[in-house]
């Protein structure tokens, strides 16, 4: 079993946290607010939860980073996401997924070693947009350019009937 170590407890953080902790995985999630830990922890998103100041290198180093498999910086504060993704890769953390607000910021997350640069909210609006072109299209997931996989209301022809007795291939090619 992968071990994840989540560190930032806002939204975007939590998010993550709870879907790890409710997937079944071992998570480990950090923030330096006790009142978030604690919340997350009071209301079932997390089981592990530490109150730890994640920029102190020391603190990192102690509580053993390294041995996780993944960890996620989903802190804001850019100045704190940089020193804390900075500090899991000298302590050897091999994959390091971060949040970033802006290009640039993503720029220096990707340079001091950030295994993955990710952008939630231009993620977010993308989905967002491309649901209310299509509102039939309930979820997609874009493997490549001429590749898409789509997850679409059924018509209302095709209730009650098998894959073969709708005809789609037949119809639709």
């Amino acid at each position: 079993m992968k071990q994840f170590l989540v560190i930032g407890l806002g939204r975007f953080g939590s998010s993550v946290a709870q879907t790890l902790y409710e997937s079944g995985e071992e998570v480990l999630a950090i923030d330096i607010n006790s009142e978030l830990v604690q919340d997350k922890i009071s209301n079932k998103m997390i089981e592990n939860g530490l109150i730890l100041d994640a920029t102190d290198n020391k603190a990192l180093a102690e509580l053993g980073v390294q041995e996780y498999d993944v960890a996620f910086v989903c802190t804001a504060e850019i100045e704190a996401s940089i020193m804390i993704t900075l500090n899991l890769k000298e302590l050897g953390v091999k994959k390091i997924i971060a949040k970033a607000v802006s290009k640039s910021h993503g720029k220096v997350l990707a340079k001091i070693g950030a295994t993955k640069v990710i952008y939630p909210e231009e993620y977010m609006g993308r989905r967002v947009a491309q649901l209310a072109m299509e509102p039939n299209m309930i979820e997609h997931i874009r493997f490549s350019h001429n590749f898409l996989l789509v997850e679409i209301k059924a018509p209302a022809i095709f209730i009650g009937k098998t894959l073969i007795e709708s005809e789609i291939r037949k119809n639709y090619n």
